[in-house]
């Protein structure tokens, strides 16, 4: 079998950042994949799990809540290597054009309080497994990875 497109990047020199990943049309659709890569892959612990759980819900809230935005949202979820998200939307994107949205998520998710959305029996399958504070932490700090981002965290390297 052919090796996949994203395991031909380099993830020893990937930085937290956000990324075009691929692009796919169907039919007239394009469909635009972002890698929101929240940690340096083998350099630093991933996110635990209760945190990336939760970082999952308020990002999915957010993402499908915004009016202006909420019709394009295909996926929002996790990486299974636990660096990141995958951010999938309908059009030929780039990572410059939702920086600002990605960026509202991120304070958004670092200034929230409640009750995590989506965290009851009825709502999710583990929905006992949350960790808002180092939700809120890991949101903050990948937000300052993007405060003032140079080509090398939003182009692979």
């Amino acid at each position: 079998m052919e090796k996949i497109a994203s395991f031909k990047i380099d993830h020893i020199r990937l930085l937290p950042g956000l990324y075009v990943s691929r692009k796919d049309t169907f039919g007239g659709t394009v469909l635009t994949t972002f890698d929101l890569r929240f940690k340096q892959p083998n350099r630093e612990p991933v996110i635990d799990m209760p945190a990336l759980h939760t970082l999952e819900h308020l990002g999915a809230t957010f993402l499908r809540s915004r009016p202006d935005w909420a019709g394009r949202v295909v996926y929002f979820g996790p990486m299974g290597c636990r660096t990141g998200f995958y951010l999938i939307l309908e059009g030929g994107l780039s990572s410059s054009d939702v920086l600002p949205l990605v960026r509202e998520m991120l304070d958004w998710i670092a200034a929230f309080e409640g009750g995590v959305p989506g965290a009851a029996p009825e709502e999710c399958g583990n929905w006992q497994e949350q960790n808002l504070d180092m939700a809120k932490w890991e949101a903050a700090r990948y937000a300052a990875a993007l405060a003032n981002p140079g080509p090398e965290r939003l182009n692979y390297p």
